[in-house]
């Protein structure tokens, strides 16, 4: 049994950040996974993720094993739908999209990945993820077929929140989506983290390292890096 969840929650208690390396299988070239890898170990990245709203390859089981041959890190699912799931992986994010009203990522997904989880060894973590408005229709906007909420109403985002922490959630996920031409709202990250008690991730749009920077002072307690480490795996030494 893995205990990435308990190492989260450590993490948050005692102030630490962590940070996620966000990789779609479509994006990675296997053959040259090794400069990848090499690249992982060089930055300051505390776990992977490996995932996406619409993955057409076959190659996570593959990518995972890569990684775990030279690399530590925890890997995570980030899984768009129960075709991700590898049991090669170290625990999944049992995503549910609860700023969405379309029932299939609300519960569908995650009875039709039951059967498989069951036979393996991940650690399942319950997430409630809130897809917040960009500046652009982001791929898992389009997927999901579901809006984002308006980055402007941080009361209802953080009423969103709250209601995923009541449900259960053991984490709560705050999405601009892949490639977003604006971030959640720094904002948004200082009401939604001073007001629920579990941790809050936030991804998309993140560009820099100051931006990083900035999303941690507003309260996140982990943050997912993707697009901008996939265009420049110099990313961390800019």
């Amino acid at each position: 049994m893995t205990n990435i969840y308990s190492d989260i929650l450590k993490s948050k208690i005692e102030n630490r950040k962590l940070l996620a390396i966000l990789l779609d299988p479509d994006k990675v070239d296997l053959d040259n996974a090794s400069v990848l890898i090499d690249k992982i170990n060089l930055s300051p990245a505390t776990h992977i993720f490996v995932g996406g709203s619409l993955v057409l390859s076959n190659k996570i089981d593959d990518l995972i094993l890569k990684l775990k041959q030279d690399c530590e890190l925890p890997i995570i699912l980030f899984p768009g739908n129960p075709s991700q799931i590898s049991s090669f992986a170290d625990g999944i994010l049992f995503l549910s999209l609860i700023s969405g009203r379309n029932p299939d990522y609300l519960i569908e997904h995650h009875v039709n990945a039951i059967p498989i989880l069951k036979q393996t060894n991940l650690e399942v973590i319950a997430t409630g993820y809130i897809l917040i408005e960009s500046g652009n229709e982001t791929a898992v906007s389009r997927v999901s077929q579901t809006k984002p909420l308006a980055r402007n109403n941080a009361e209802y985002i953080l009423q969103t929140a709250q209601a995923g922490e009541m449900l259960g959630n053991k984490l709560i996920y705050l999405e601009a989506g892949s490639g977003a031409d604006y971030t959640v709202p720094q904002k948004v990250v200082t009401l939604v983290s001073k007001n629920i008690g579990v941790p809050v991730i936030v991804g998309g749009g993140i560009t820099d390292l100051r931006i990083i920077q900035k999303m941690y002072d507003a309260g996140a307690d982990l943050v997912v890096i993707g697009t901008a480490f996939e265009n420049d795996l110099n990313f961390f030494n800019t």
